[in-house]
């Protein structure tokens, strides 16, 4: 019975510590050389390790294939819908994507596959939905 109750303080004991070291968060003594320090050191660091990696994860999936541009926001709802709509009607075509642009911040951008070929990202004023200017994918150059 002695060795139960020493084995169930050792636990609560256990617990309690890696709660606090949790609660720490990942803040070291600098290599002071107890053990403290270094368990402090190595829970918060596979904690940490856990939230980079979920946080790496999600940045991989939401780039996609884009070699490492920035992430744009996919427009939805009745911006989608307006801006689309605007986009189609100066260039005829399939809607590829819409969102907001990062290369032009406050502009919404539509890209287009042309019913006579080629591609152009059509950019919009999201206020009036009026068309600022385009860009031709296939020649990558401006339009107007």
């Amino acid at each position: 019975m002695n060795a139960s109750k020493r084995a169930l303080a050792a636990a609560v004991s256990t617990a309690a510590l890696l709660v606090g070291l949790v609660a720490c968060g990942s803040s070291d003594s600098g290599g002071s050389g107890d053990s403290g320090g270094s368990s402090n050191s190595a829970a918060s660091g596979q904690a940490g390790g856990d939230t980079q990696a979920a946080e790496g994860g999600a940045q991989a999936e939401a780039e996609g294939d884009g070699g490492g541009d920035a992430v744009e926001t996919p427009l939805t709802g009745e911006a989608k819908q307006k801006a689309e709509e605007a986009a189609l009607a100066a260039f005829p075509g399939t809607v590829v994507k819409s969102e907001e642009d990062r290369e032009n911040p406050g502009l919404y951008a539509v890209e287009i596959k042309k019913t006579e070929g080629g591609e152009v990202e059509v950019y919009l004023d999201p206020k009036t939905y009026k068309v600022v200017k385009t860009k031709d994918e296939a020649g990558d150059g401006d339009g107007s």
